[in-house]
Order: C-alpha cells, then sequence, then structure tokens
C-alpha cells in the first residue's frame, strides 16, 4: 500500500506547476483622479499584454458588477522583484492612486478552452 506522501506524488506528478505571480491592488483613495489616470493605467496593461507578461487581468467586482475600487493581475515574471518592478510601474501606483502586494501561485490544475471560428476570425475564450 502506499504512502501518504507517495499517493499526493503520484496525484500532482503531472500537474502543471507553473509559478506565476498575483498583483492585488487596492485604490487608496477612489474617486475622480482615479477615472483621470484610467486610460494611461490601460495603456500600460495592455503593453504588458502585447509584451506577454499578463496571463490576466481585471478589477474585481461586487454580485451586482459594481467595481470595488481593487484589482487583480498575474504576471509572468521570472520572480517576485520583477512583478513587483512591473507594479511599481503602473500609472495608478506611480500617481499614489494605489496600493498593491504580490503573491507567488504556483498553478496546478485548471482548464482553458479556445475557440477559432475561421468563417468569421472570431474567437471565444471559455
Amino acid at each position: 500500500m502506499a504512502t501518504l506522501d507517495q499517493r499526493i506524488r503520484d496525484l500532482t506528478d503531472g500537474m502543471l506547476k507553473k509559478k506565476l505571480y498575483v498583483v492585488l491592488s487596492k485604490a487608496i483613495a477612489p474617486g475622480p483622479r482615479l477615472k483621470e489616470v484610467l486610460p494611461d493605467h490601460l495603456r500600460y496593461m495592455i503593453d504588458l499584454e502585447r509584451k506577454g507578461l499578463v496571463f490576466a487581468s481585471g478589477p474585481l467586482t461586487e454580485d451586482g458588477g459594481e467595481p470595488r475600487g481593487e484589482g487583480l493581475t498575474i504576471l509572468r515574471a521570472a520572480n517576485a522583484a520583477e512583478a513587483r518592478m512591473i507594479a511599481e510601474a503602473d500609472p495608478f501606483y506611480r500617481e499614489g492612486l494605489r496600493t498593491f502586494e504580490v503573491r507567488a501561485w504556483t498553478v496546478m490544475e485548471g482548464s482553458l478552452a479556445l475557440k477559432v471560428n475561421l468563417s468569421d476570425q472570431s474567437i471565444e475564450v471559455g
């Protein structure tokens, strides 16, 4: 009979084990200034996405869809220090509008579905 440690190893051996970094950000003072800087923040995030550094990103919302002034970004960074540098370059942080914390995250399980329709060149992510 396999030991508990061996059973765990057997279950996790084939898992992805991909190290990513989660940036949890929080508005210091939500308000009009945040909206003024939003275009710069969005351009910055789109640039990171194009460079392949952003796995996923977006605001955290209440059940009804109302923003909470918080955001979550998952980065493909070499280490926590690089993830921190990326977060510190965000215009929201540079302008003193948000704080953040960086957490390492090891992706073990999950799935991603991608449907590409050739006839109209549309893509669906599920």
